[in-house]
């Protein structure tokens, strides 16, 4: 018998290696909380991972909007579950995105105070339109349609609704009504009758009265709806008819859904193949919600798509890595909106960049967020100008948290406002926020860069500033100007000896020589 040598080749070993990013998304719903991990190959996104857990934290706000400590335990409960799975994950490569009862969470930060001892990732709170913009984004990068769709999430606390064209959402609204909250007001005790019903589908009625007119009025070819409760509606409506699988839901196959509900009489009787335990004390105000939004858009019919906000997340993450940032484009828009003169901006944000650069290190300025925040800031700070040049600082504070701004989170906007707030005359640091993925101190590094930044710049020339040697202390930053420079510029001279002035509020020194 021939003795042969094994060979050590593998089958790929001539494959062309690629580079492979893994990367993951959690979102944090009234409802359900889901994790999705999944690794980005040549700018293809493949799934490897998704973990889905009830908590039902919106059940646990009482009518001051306080989050109870047994649905905060529930919530932590999830986090420690997805810490474990997310071992070894880097910082940049996890985002973590919450919605709308921690939009609505009076002790929303006590919350994320006690997740950053459970898992070792910010916690961003994203605005209702953010929200409906990754969605749109999650269905756009899995569900290919010509012409514009309208997307649909019903969630536990909130509605989202897009109208958009290919990967652009073109009008995104988020309405505060769920399947959570509409259980605890219509169906609180269980019973499914038609008088419930009723008053269930006139008040999501009203609630769509503000947007009815605008989303007819852009009109769609397609609509389109997402997550568990329309996951679970579409499969129940289509039960009875032949071949039901992806036929889309009508208004008449909803209704027809309800009558079968009032008919059971008792969320606990529901008995159909498709219908979760867990799902069962909410799905009758989920229905009731998305019958009245057939009624009121006039929808004929609703295709079902797997993709939701947790695979917008990941979409947008693979953006980020390989395109442009969305906040440019965002930045971009409000500055052309806000008729921005884009040379100072510029003028402003070239500064601004030089002096984080020089005192980085010396002040601990570690990441690419705060830099980008800081160049952000640069670039808006004089949006409120087309208000009043009085108050500019005001006025920009306002507009910036308060703007529909897709790419930024709540308390991106918050950092932004806070420091365009403060970039000229007196800082109020008693106004400043409390941030949970911003260090306070650093945010106030941040402010007085951007303040120098400004005044360096008040001239608004290009090549007016001398070449100038900056370095820094741990709480201090020196300027060193050409000698004599001073002499035949008084005033800006006597601004920077103000700004030493004002530094003293937040302990930091600035020193001109």
């Amino acid at each position: 018998m021939n003795k042969q040598k094994v060979s050590q080749s593998t089958a790929f070993e001539e494959a062309e290696l690629r580079e492979v990013t893994k990367v993951a998304a959690l979102d944090i719903g009234s409802n359900s909380f889901h994790l999705v991990v999944a690794r980005i190959v040549a700018g293809s996104v493949q799934i490897l991972h998704t973990v889905k857990q009830k908590v039902r934290l919106a059940q646990g706000l009482d009518e001051n909007d306080v989050l109870s400590p047994e649905a905060i335990e529930r919530g932590l409960a999830m986090l420690r579950i997805a810490a474990d799975t997310l071992q070894g994950f880097e910082p940049d490569s996890v985002r973590i995105v919450a919605t709308h009862t921690l939009r609505k969470a009076a002790n929303a930060k006590q919350f994320i105070k006690a997740a950053k001892a459970v898992i070792p990732y910010p916690i961003e709170v994203i605005s209702g339109t953010e929200e409906a913009r990754l969605i749109y984004s999650g269905v756009a990068h899995t569900h290919h349609h010509e012409g514009k769709r309208l997307v649909i999430d019903i969630g536990g606390g909130s509605t989202e609704f897009v109208i958009g064209e290919g990967f652009e959402p073109k009008l995104c609204r988020s309405i505060q009504m769920g399947c959570v909250s509409y259980t605890r007001r219509f169906f609180a005790n269980g019973e499914l009758n038609g008088k419930a019903f009723e008053k269930a589908i006139t008040s999501a009625e009203q609630e769509l009265e503000l947007i009815e007119g605008k989303y007819q009025a852009m009109g769609w070819e397609l609509c389109i709806g997402t997550s568990g409760t329309i996951k679970t509606l579409f499969r129940l409506a289509q039960i009875e008819r032949p071949n039901g699988h992806d036929i889309p839901v009508t208004l008449k196959s909803l209704k027809n859904l309800m009558k079968r509900f009032v008919e059971c009489g008792q969320a606990d009787k529901l008995s159909f193949a498709g219908l979760s335990e867990d799902r069962k004390p909410v799905i009758a105000a989920g229905l009731a919600i998305l019958i009245g939004i057939f009624k009121t858009l006039k929808i004929e019919n609703l295709l079902y798509s797997s993709a939701a906000l947790r695979e917008g997340v990941i979409y947008e993450m693979e953006d980020t890595m390989h395109h442009q940032d969305i906040r440019a484009r965002t930045a971009t828009s409000l500055a052309s909106r806000y008729d921005v003169d884009t040379a100072q901006a510029n003028l402003v944000f070239n500064t601004a960049m030089t002096l984080f650069d020089a005192c980085a290190n010396s002040w601990k300025l570690k990441g690419s967020e705060y830099k980008s925040m800081l160049g952000w800031a640069a670039l808006l700070h004089e949006v409120g100008l087309q208000i009043n040049s009085r108050g500019v600082q005001r006025h920009s504070a306002y507009i910036l948290a308060n703007a529909d701004m897709p790419g930024f989170t709540q308390e991106q906007q918050e950092l932004l406002a806070t420091l365009v707030g403060n970039h000229r005359k007196k800082i109020r640091a008693q106004d400043f926020g409390e941030f949970n993925q911003y260090d306070s101190e650093l945010v106030c590094k941040l402010i007085v860069l951007l303040r120098l930044a400004v005044i360096l710049n008040i001239k608004r020339q290009l090549n007016y500033l001398p070449e100038i040697d900056i370095s820094a202390g741990k709480t201090s930053c020196t300027l060193q100007f050409p000698q004599h420079w001073f002499v035949h510029r008084p005033i800006i001279a006597a601004d920077l000896e103000q700004e030493q002035q004002y530094w003293q509020v937040l302990d930091l020194t600035l020193m001109i020589k």
